[in-house]
């Protein structure tokens, strides 16, 4: 684990940084946290020990790699080509890193995540897939999620219409001993219930087996994976100095640079590290937005002038030396010469990812003890979902979701947003190329024309299982605008009396429910499709009102 370049690090900011990793040393920090100790951080104690096993993962992981390796190669012999994981946060977005980055080996099964009850997404998935030759991956600690538990639902109907009584021979879960997918999974005697350490979980997990599950179903080297984890960890000894240990030093500069006002830290990457900035976001937007603070992360942010962005920002780049790294290195020179705080990292090669996942979950923890934040709980996701549940049950009874009331227009949220403010963008639509351009053309336009503020954009659902904490527990701080569309092709839930286009719907405004009662400023779009041309036109009536 390489420690991060500093050169672009101005002089108050590292002042900063050293009185932070003086408070951590004064804190015994190295040593407490490999013992366990839940006292570093506030609330639950209890709760806090039991999601620390991510420390010891090398340990608890390396007794799988040969049972793991073997299931892979049996897949390969029974002729799956597809594999497709049905989860949601913490339980698919590791493993989506893992498949953009270093992706399925030759022979292998190609791999696809499904986080979302948008119907046009689900509808994606099933049209690139052959379900005869299809592995589904139903990843959930509890096992009480509403998404993977839906979806389950809709690919096992298809699948019995296959091979009626033998469909549980093409599913497999990822879970905790004793969770209702457990039971599920045994009941319909699925291929293998693979059974994760309790104290794992989550936004900390990619590491064990919910994210090397689907590392080694793509062929990926798994032990190597693992020993590089080992690496990391040895530079996180107790016997180190916070100053020498880079998870520490990352968490300090994390701290540092959010006491100091610049709270929005801007992710960048080199191409190849896109979605690792996916799932920074989620760990530290989950971890440290609560009780009004929080350390606000902005992952795949369109590149401004360096001189333009507004002044809370902080800057991350993390680059992988056989990428294509010329126009963001550029990038990275230039907010240097605009004296703005940016920590450079370097990875060697792809497989130095788990040593990057871990430096990030230790920085994180490192930072939660230094902001007085329990970076292991998620307390206001539960609003949410909660709200979302009485959506979805009014809707059951009356056949139709509840009027919400006036909103302000984005027009009117968006001409009076100025730093600290930033804008988030929830848009329940089906993701892909042709809107991802539209967004972040209109992320960049809400940059220039409000002096560089910051802009993120999630994908609803699976927004809801990360920075949805943020937004309900962070800094207020926010703009929110929700986009959702009418679903022009719906799907049923098998067993069930509502469409997925239902439960879509009423995660959409349980979330807006919940933003709204907390006091956020949040607006709404609607349109009838998720065309790219629509979206484009009703995103350019927001900026010209």
């Amino acid at each position: 684990m390489n420690s991060p370049e500093q050169a672009a690090i101005p002089t108050h900011v590292r002042h900063a940084i050293d009185q932070c990793l003086d408070e951590l040393d004064s804190q015994a920090f190295s040593s407490r946290i490999l013992d366990h100790d839940p006292s570093l951080w506030p609330g639950a104690q209890q709760e806090i020990r039991d999601r620390l096993g991510w420390l010891h993962v090398h340990d608890s992981m390396t007794p799988h790699v040969e049972a793991l390796s073997a299931f892979a190669t049996q897949l390969r012999a029974d002729g799956f080509r597809y594999a497709v994981l049905l989860g949601m946060g913490g339980s698919s977005l590791g493993a989506e890193v893992l498949n953009q980055v270093v992706g399925p080996a030759p022979g292998y099964p190609q791999l696809y995540v499904l986080d979302s009850t948008v119907p046009s997404s689900i509808l994606s998935v099933s049209e690139r897939i052959d379900p005869a030759h299809t592995l589904f991956i139903v990843s959930s600690k509890s096992g009480g999620t509403l998404e993977p538990n839906v979806l389950l639902e809709y690919f096992w109907e298809q699948t019995v219409t296959i091979r009626k009584d033998d469909a549980g021979a093409q599913f497999i879960a990822i879970t905790d001993a004793g969770s209702s997918l457990d039971e599920l999974a045994r009941q319909r005697r699925f291929r293998h219930v693979f059974l994760n350490p309790s104290d794992i979980g989550g936004r900390y997990s990619v590491l064990s087996l919910f994210g090397l599950v689907p590392g080694a179903i793509m062929g990926l080297d798994i032990q190597l994976l693992i020993d590089r984890v080992l690496d990391a960890r040895s530079e996180c000894s107790a016997e180190r100095t916070a100053g020498e240990n880079p998870a520490a030093w990352l968490g300090a500069y994390l701290s540092a640079c959010t006491r100091l006002g610049h709270d929005k830290l801007t992710i960048i990457t080199s191409p190849k590290l896109r979605s690792f900035g996916l799932w920074a976001e989620q760990l530290i937007a989950e971890s440290t937005g609560k009780g009004g603070n929080g350390i606000i992360p902005v992952a795949e942010e369109p590149l401004l002038r360096a001189d333009t962005y507004s002044a809370d920002r902080a800057f991350v780049y993390i680059r992988l030396a056989t990428d294509e790294c010329g126009e963001t290195d550029a990038h990275a020179a230039a907010l240097k010469q605009a004296s703005q705080p940016c920590a450079i990292i370097d990875l060697e090669d792809s497989y130095a990812l788990s040593t990057e996942f871990f430096r990030w979950e230790y920085a994180t923890a490192a930072a939660g003890a230094l902001l007085g934040i329990n970076p292991f709980d998620q307390p206001d996701v539960q609003k949410a979902k909660d709200a979302s549940s009485a959506m979805l049950q009014h809707y059951q009874s009356k056949g139709t979701f509840p009027e919400i009331r006036n909103l302000p227009t984005p027009h009117q949220l968006l001409s009076a947003a100025n730093a600290p403010d930033y804008v988030a963008i929830m848009a329940y639509l089906n993701q892909r190329l042709e809107l991802d351009a539209v967004f972040q053309q209109f992320r960049r336009t809400i940059s220039d024309r409000r002096g560089g503020i910051a802009t993120t954009l999630g994908y609803g659902p699976r927004y809801l299982h990360s920075t949805g904490q943020l937004h309900k527990g962070g800094p207020n701080e926010c703009i929110l605008i929700q986009i959702v569309n009418s679903h022009e092709r719906d799907l049923p839930v098998p067993g069930t009396d509502y469409s997925f286009g239902v439960v879509a719907d009423a995660q959409a405004l349980g979330d807006l429910q919940a933003l709204d009662s907390l006091g956020r400023r949040v607006t709404r779009i609607v349109l009838r499709s998720d065309s790219a041309e629509e979206l484009s036109a009703a995103l350019e009536n927001c900026l010209s009102g």
